[in-house]
């Protein structure tokens, strides 16, 4: 959903559409320039791509990250975990590892 205001031509205009996953948007960049950021976001954490966008990349996340965070098949603690290491003095990303040992089941009272 796209809602541009003019102030000099004091009009809203307010764009719902539809997409999927192989289905890309036509960006409207190029009609309204300011929406140069807010497809950038949009890209970023939902990814939905955008034909004809002049600079489609990472704006909230690191350009190393992958997937898209607002999406529902992104997990909730994130695909790595990143942790200062003091020996080697340098950031660490490793794979999360999410255990299921402290998952408990109660079957008289669920």
């Amino acid at each position: 959903m796209y809602t541009v205001q003019s102030f000099s031509n004091n009009y809203l205009v307010r764009i719902i559409t539809k997409t999927n996953d192989i289905l890309p948007l036509v960006s409207l960049q190029g009609v309204y320039p300011s929406l140069n950021w807010a497809e950038r976001e949009v890209w970023d954490m939902s990814g939905v791509f955008f034909i004809k966008h002049p600079d489609l990349r990472r704006i909230l996340t690191d350009y190393g990250f992958s997937g898209h965070p607002l999406r529902k098949d992104f997990p909730l603690s994130g695909f790595r975990e990143v942790h200062y290491e003091d020996s080697t003095k340098h950031i660490e990303y490793d794979a999360l590892e999410l255990s299921q040992n402290y998952r408990v089941s109660n079957l008289l009272n669920p």
